[in-house]
């Protein structure tokens, strides 16, 4: 892709209005600019969406459903935010539980201003990653796959990210650093998919 072919939408984007069409969610699965490594995994959430619809975007949903996260970039440095995540007890990027929401830009973006508390970010799209996991939330649905579409989201030069109680920490890294800290493969790949992303978005 060329640098007039990525796009950045803003929280106040009319584009990523929160919307309950599992139409949207098709569009940025479609779109999205993934490793070939991926794609398994792009034709198992579209037909799972052929099957459960609009219902895919609910966390009650079985066996999985639709969440979206975001690889956090500054802008200047290409330096990426990374959490410690309280629960999980790894180092993660933002992201959650659609909620109902199949604008999973939008997810991406609410998500990491929720989590950084950095104000001013910006989503690109298309989206970079798509990864399939299994969760188990300790609640009454027991293990069940997170669908999760990944997009670049860019953090103004020299933010100072907040964070909430879901991390213990959080982190600017650069992908040397992220190897030593992450032992998720789809954190690394994400990780890879958003710098070669962000080459482009930046190039002259």
């Amino acid at each position: 892709m060329t640098a007039s072919e990525w796009r950045t939408l803003a929280v106040d984007d009319p584009e990523r209005a929160p919307s309950g069409d599992p139409e949207r969610a098709r569009v940025r699965i479609g779109d999205a600019r993934l490793d070939p490594s991926c794609e398994p995994a792009r034709q198992q959430v579209l037909e799972l969406l052929d099957t459960h619809g609009a219902a895919l975007a609910d966390r009650t949903c079985a066996p999985g459903h639709l969440t979206g996260s975001a690889l956090v970039v500054e802008e200047g440095t290409g330096r990426m935010l990374v959490l410690f995540h309280r629960k999980l007890q790894r180092w993660l990027q933002p992201g959650g539980h659609a909620d109902g929401d199949h604008e999973l830009a939008g997810v991406a973006l609410r998500e990491a201003t929720e989590e950084t508390g950095i104000t001013g970010l910006r989503v690109v799209v298309p989206a970079v990653d798509l990864d399939i996991h299994e969760v188990d939330h300790g609640d009454a649905l027991g293990n069940h796959l997170h669908l999760d579409l990944r997009f670049v989201v860019l953090a103004p030069n020299g933010s100072v990210p907040e964070g909430n109680h879901e991390s213990e920490a959080l982190r600017w890294v650069d992908l040397d650093e992220l190897r030593a800290l992450a032992d998720e493969t789809g954190v690394l790949r994400l990780a890879a998919q958003g710098a070669a992303a962000l080459s482009e978005i930046t190039a002259d």
